[in-house]
């Protein structure tokens, strides 16, 4: 399982004025060089005052490269909100959120899943994946958005392509079911 990890020797700065307003941004690349990661908080932001309690993109990447469904627990904010790619409404709640992420680390997760390329602002990051699933390539984002705690309230995951889609359905399906008969 591989992430992008920010590379201190490729980055610039780049500084964009909007409506008379000067900020600086950090453009780097992942650590193969090839995929562009841009954080849209300069190093000289202080939001709120206050640093975040719990480093959520770190976190998040430890519990996919570890597998830790248990560390869940603790990066979900209790009113989490997930957004399936198969199921139609928004399911609510950290143990229903947990539950599809604990399948989704069972069926995405194997050694070719990938973060590809990742969008970070201050509460909020896209993160771009790829994965080989039963000979499908898939490729999908997570979406996430956090609170003031680092804690994550929304999740959701877009898939493509359709073949892929009806796969991970398919697939997720399985594993929910099994884990309701436990």
């Amino acid at each position: 399982m591989k992430h992008p990890q920010r590379s201190h020797n490729r980055m610039s700065t780049v500084t964009l004025s909007i409506s008379g307003t000067s900020r600086s941004y950090t453009l780097s690349q992942d650590a193969s060089g090839k995929h562009p990661c841009v954080n849209l908080c300069s190093p000289s932001d202080n939001l709120e005052g206050d640093p975040m309690p719990i480093d959520t993109l770190s976190t998040w990447h430890e519990l996919v490269k570890t597998r830790n469904v248990k560390g869940l627990r603790d990066l979900l904010a209790e009113d989490v909100v997930f957004h399936s790619p198969v199921v139609h409404t928004p399911q609510t709640g950290r143990a229903v959120t947990t539950q599809y992420l604990a399948a989704a680390f069972q069926v995405f997760f194997n050694e070719s899943f990938q973060y590809v390329r990742e969008l970070v602002g201050p509460r909020d990051a896209v993160l771009e994946f790829q994965v080989e699933i039963d000979g499908i390539t898939v490729n999908g984002v997570d979406m996430v958005r956090w609170n003031d705690d680092g804690r994550i309230v929304d999740f959701k995951v877009m898939v493509r392509p359709l073949k892929a889609i009806n796969l991970i359905h398919q697939k997720m399906g399985a594993m929910l079911q099994a884990h309701q008969q436990q």
